[in-house]
């Protein structure tokens, strides 16, 4: 009996495949890489291109912040590394941007689910004019011609374009625009009732004159700093903001069209097959008086330059 027992367990065994020693082992599913990348775009222009690059292929979901990107909730891989998807996306305002995504792999068994480190992206906004404004305006800093700052020997004291100042320096700001108000007309002190700069910590805004600079003419104003009283003398970004005011218009100037005959090279006017002066539709600018008057516009310019481009005052060097 105990032969017959011993061999029944023995087939009953093999049948079952079971092992009285140990149980086979599985290997754990592995979590493939996910990266990000791409994604920079200016507001209002073109899409932007978020390539995601996974180490195993399958699908992946683009998001912005916790939000499935319209259209990207499913983006296919390539089928042979680097597996690549991307996402066409139009950004839905300017500014820092979280970018996500989750790769769900093609095997299952094998990969699990991966999610990749979120990025910042920096939707690029438009650094010219901050207010809805007929007026554009260009702003720059120069070191002034004779300054004493510490690094003026060194770099010369001519009126050199830098953001970078050393505490001791006079920086000059140079602003000049135009109106399309007044059919895109310089901005001088024929058009303009008011100009100025207004510093953070700065209690009087600095006033902007228009005049002639070696032969060119645009609008300045100056700031000086040190250590003595009454100077500007706050190290780090220095936050400005230009603000200019044209003066109220009895009349302006509008885009029009009118017929002009079409002339050749010699001169004459050119006629077609019939006889007939061939004419040219063109557009030009008329004025026209306004009643009552046109209240004058204001713009408005502040940096949103990048820190590495923003004006910024530094300590005079120690060595």
């Amino acid at each position: 009996m105990k032969i017959r027992s011993t061999k029944t367990l023995i087939v009953a065994l093999a049948i079952t495949g079971t092992a009285l020693v140990g149980t086979p082992a599985f290997a754990a599913a592995a979590t493939p890489t996910l990266v990000l990348s791409g994604g920079s775009s200016v507001f209002g222009l073109d899409p932007a291109i978020i390539v995601a690059t996974a180490g195993a292929p399958g699908n992946v979901a683009f998001s912005v912040g916790t939000n499935v990107i319209k259209g990207c909730e499913a983006i296919a891989t390539t089928t042979v590394a680097p597996f690549v998807a991307k996402c066409t996306w139009a950004p839905a305002a300017p500014g820092a941007t979280v970018l996500n995504a989750t790769l769900t792999p093609t095997d299952t068994v094998g990969f699990t689910v991966a999610n990749a480190t979120p990025i910042t992206v920096k939707i690029g906004t438009p650094v010219q004019g901050t207010t809805p404004s007929p007026i554009s305006l260009y702003v720059d800093e120069v070191l002034a011609s004779g300054s004493t700052g510490a690094l003026a020997p060194r770099f010369g004291v001519s009126c050199a374009v830098t953001s970078q100042y050393i505490l001791g320096q006079t920086i000059v700001f140079r602003v000049y625009g135009n109106d399309s108000d007044l059919g895109g007309a310089v901005l001088d002190s024929t058009n303009v009732a008011s100009a100025s700069i207004q510093v953070a910590g700065v209690a009087t805004p600095i006033p902007l004159t228009y005049g002639n600079h070696s032969g060119v003419a645009f609008w300045s104003g100056v700031l000086k700093t040190g250590t003595a009283p009454g100077l500007y003398n706050t190290l780090g970004v220095i936050n400005f903001k230009v603000t200019v005011v044209t003066k109220d218009q009895d009349s302006v100037k509008v885009l029009a069209t009118k017929l002009q005959p079409r002339l050749g090279a010699n001169g004459l006017r050119v006629k077609d097959a019939s006889g007939r002066t061939v004419y040219d539709r063109v557009s030009y600018y008329r004025t026209v008086p306004v009643i009552p008057a046109l209240k004058g516009a204001v713009g408005v310019w502040q940096s949103n330059f990048t820190a590495t481009s923003l004006l910024t005052l530094y300590a005079v060097p120690t060595n």
